[in-house]
This record gives C-alpha cells, structure tokens and sequence, in this order.
C-alpha cells in the first residue's frame, strides 16, 4: 500500500531525528549518558501523557492496593527513565568493541559461562531469554561479546527506516537480527543445529499469531510461545538473562542456569514457566520493567473489565485461544 505524502514527510522527519540523536549519543562520553537518559526519561514521564495513564493503569491492576497512586507514579517515572536508559546506551553501543567491553559490561550468575560451555561443546541450542526489564539490550549484546553468536527476534519499526539505525546497533557484538513474521522455521533450524537465539518473552502478539494464553500479575496476557515452542521441538535449552545498569554507567547481567522442563509439558505450560521466573523479580524491583508497554490488549469476555487496565478490549479470537488445546497438549 502506498504511503500518503504526509506519511511519507513524517517518516522522514522521524528518520532525520533518529539519525541526529543517534550521532550525538555517539559524541558523548559514558559519563554523560547516564544523567542525560535520566533527564530525558523524566521529560518523557512527563509529556507521554498516554503511555504514563497507560503504566500507571497497568501497576493499579497488577498490584492493586500494595502502591499508593504517588507510590505508583514514582515507579512510572523511574520506568521511563529505566527504558530511556536502555535506548540511549544501545544508541551509545556502537562503540563497544572486543577489546573495550569489558569495561562496561560485566556477565554474572550462575550460568555464567553457558556461552563459553555452547562454542566448546554444544549440546542442545540455547533460547536466551529478556523481558523488558533492566538494560534488555545491553543484556542481547554482553552475550554477543562473550561468543555467542546470536540470532535475536524483533519487532518491526512501524517507519522501516529507523530499523538500519537502531538494529545496526544490536548487531554491534556479531548478533543477527531477525523479523518476528515469518521467523519460526528459521529458528527452529537453528536451535536443531545447536544455535543460539534470542527472545523477548513478554512480547505482546495477536491470538492469531503465534501466540500463547499465560497468567502475569492475576491477569491473563497473550504473548509469544516462540522460545516454548523452540523447547518443545527442538530441545533448545530456555535460560534466562537479566540486564541492571548501573550508576557508573556499565551493565551487569546475571544468567540463569538453563529451566527444568517437565515431561511432555505444552506449549502453554512451558510458556508459563518461563514467565514465573521472571515475574518475581519485576515484583521485586517494578521500575525496571517497562510498564508503558500495552502487556494486557486483551481480556476475557467473561472477566469483570475493571480488573484489567483501561485499554484492554474483549476479544473473540482471545477467549478462543485460551480455551484451545495448547500445542503439544497430548489430551487433544
């Protein structure tokens, strides 16, 4: 379909910008990215008045009474500043080399050295797996340095020449950036050639996509069953990373050793699983989570409207995929 011409002006604008931005963050020295993208990210609380009802929507019903709403707005903003941060330093990470990583990344936890242990002796393929929590990006490109090369799942830009700029910076570390249409025979080829990918598992999809019904915060959520349908057919272990920048301006990742799954466990099971790892650890620390993001489009017809955040709609094709047979479910 053709662009109108105002659709094509507004996408060059916001290329002309995107580029601009990108430059100068790439001029400035570590030390200023940390209380720009704090300034920035409090601006940016500040004027998005629709994503700012929308985080503070999602925290009321995710917490409910825990947060006094100026509690709330305190972690909203932090939120804001938090994703901020995340995009000025993968704007910035077009200056991380091989030799100068190591500087501002540090690689922790007790899965540690999977990488290393993947290149040496690869036994199955690795699902590396985020959320949007902490420094997500940075999280992606620590894994590249240390190794492993690989393959990561994004969304496409809605103006698909911001997409050179910013996934030119995820590849900075030898990553390869995929589509999300389109990408699961691909993934399945490489996770069955022991390769290793890279998923975002709160990744909001339509139920008619390759979508899965999970429970997050009392609330049910459709997301991509990607990284469970890897586990289930090809065997791919699922570890999760978590990225947490810090002060001085590095980013500290903690892996996970790889989950346990359960024998013959669904697509669904497996995807919920992988969720209940992750969710104590935003409960734990909730500004570092990007509640501005849309996680709950979707609702039951049959669940009370006001349990869920403001622009949730019922859905047809939702209720039906919670009430269908998960892949691999050997009931069916």
């Amino acid at each position: 379909m053709a662009l109108s011409r105002w659709k094509q002006l507004r996408y060059r604008l916001e290329w002309l910008a995107c580029t601009a931005i990108a430059r100068g963050i790439l001029l400035l020295p570590r030390r200023a990215c940390v209380p720009l993208a704090r300034g920035l990210g409090a601006l940016a609380y500040r004027f998005d008045k629709r994503g700012r009802a929308v985080a503070l929507d999602n925290l009321r019903c995710a917490f409910g009474d825990q947060y006094t709403p100026a509690e709330r707005a305190r972690i909203a903003r932090r939120s804001y500043q938090n994703f901020v941060r995340t995009l000025v330093d993968l704007l910035w990470a077009r200056r991380l080399t091989p030799e100068n990583w190591h500087r501002y990344m540090e690689i922790t936890g007790p899965g540690a050295d999977i990488f290393a242990k993947q290149k040496s002796d690869p036994r199955a393929g690795i699902v590396f797996m985020c959320i949007h929590w902490g420094n997500f990006e940075w999280a992606s490109l620590s894994g590249g340095f240390q190794g492993a090369a690989t393959t990561i799942v994004v969304e496409n830009f809605k103006n698909p020449s911001l997409g050179p700029i910013v996934n030119g910076a995820r590849e900075v570390s030898g990553q390869s950036i995929i589509p999300q249409e389109n990408s699961m025979i691909r993934l399945l080829k490489i996770a069955k050639r022991k390769g290793a990918t890279g998923v975002l598992i709160d990744l909001t999809l339509r139920p008619d996509q390759a979508a899965v019904g999970i429970e997050a915060f009392g609330m049910k959520m459709s997301v991509t069953s990607l990284h469970a349908i890897l586990a289930q057919r090809a065997g791919a272990q699922l570890i999760a990373g978590h990225g947490e920048s810090l002060p001085d301006g590095r980013c500290r990742t903690t892996m996970d050793l790889p989950l346990e799954i359960p024998p013959g466990a669904n697509t669904q099971e497996i995807a919920q699983l992988c969720w209940d790892h992750f969710e104590p650890r935003i409960r734990k620390q909730p500004e570092l989570w990007m509640w501005a993001y849309k996680h709950w489009r979707y609702r039951p017809k049959d669940a009370d409207p006001a349990a869920y955040p403001f622009y949730a709609n019922a859905s047809s094709k939702f209720d039906k995929m919670l009430a269908a047979p998960p892949a691999g479910d050997k009931r069916r």
